[in-house]
């Protein structure tokens, strides 16, 4: 199993796990950032070690190189020697040199593709757990809207009992009614007020038409002694016949005094 696919099923495993459990999806989110940072840690260590490995078998290549160059340049000094036996020796040690670097390269090559994948792979790592760095604040506001929106349905779903709401309504409508028998009351004291300032007025005007009627049957009255004749004592005084209120007062008095004297 490749490095990468054990870091994604780690991951994997790890994002599961959270989201079952999913209590507080802020500290879920930094906790997955954290164990990715911390896996990328790790992946680096690893692309690290890869290269270290490349390094090492570079210079095992180059080292077989130099001990087969070293063998050749044995077998030359074998042959200026006229030692063919032992430059036939030094070169069959530079062969097995040679065919060992070969081997060591055909290893590094495979080891320096491994590296760059490895490389490549681990930028795009990196730059995945930048995005999801980004992405965090949006994604934790999604889960504040979305942990509201749930408790908001938690309190709408549990208010099953409606006597709070029945209570504020009965409250409502009785300051309704105070409030209509308060301006009840208020168009009864101003109607109570305009009725006694009617009566007032009313009582003026009965006792000024009683007089006014006093005063007329008076007059007719005294009108009618008049035609009959009028007393001695306004034959001999000559008076004429009142006109006003004030003569017609006088007449009556004096009417009165003489009754009164005759009877005496």
């Amino acid at each position: 199993m490749g490095l990468f696919d054990r870091f994604r099923r780690l991951i994997k495993s790890n994002i599961n796990d959270m989201i079952s459990k999913a209590e507080n999806p802020e500290k879920m989110l930094n906790q997955l950032i954290s164990d990715m940072n911390q896996q990328l840690i790790d992946s680096k260590k690893s692309v690290a070690s890869a290269i270290a490995d490349e390094k090492k078998l570079k210079r095992r290549i180059d080292e077989t190189r130099a001990q087969a160059d070293e063998w050749e340049r044995k077998a030359v000094l074998a042959l200026k020697s006229e030692r063919e036996d032992l430059a036939r020796q030094a070169l069959e040690q530079k062969q097995q040199y040679e065919n060992l670097a070969a081997e060591y390269e055909q290893q590094w090559k495979a080891q320096c593709d491994a590296v760059e994948r490895l490389k490549l792979s681990l930028r795009g790592l990196d730059q995945k757990i930048d995005e999801a760095q980004r992405k965090r604040n949006m994604l934790i506001a999604r889960a504040k809207r979305a942990e509201a929106q749930r408790k908001m349905q938690e309190t709408l779903g549990g208010l099953s009992d409606t006597s709070a709401f029945e209570a504020f309504d009965k409250m409502s409508a009785k300051m309704d009614q105070i409030e209509a028998e308060n301006e009840a009351l208020e168009e009864i004291e101003g109607k109570i007020q305009d009725d006694s300032l009617e009566r007032e007025f009313a009582k003026l005007e009965s006792s000024s038409g009683e007089s006014d009627t006093l005063l007329d049957a008076l007059r007719e009255k005294i009108a009618l002694e008049d035609k009959s004749g009028p007393p001695a004592s306004d034959a001999a005084g000559g008076s004429d016949v009142p006109q006003d209120i004030d003569e017609t007062l006088e007449a009556l008095k004096q009417k009165l005094k003489n009754e009164s004297s005759g009877d005496t």
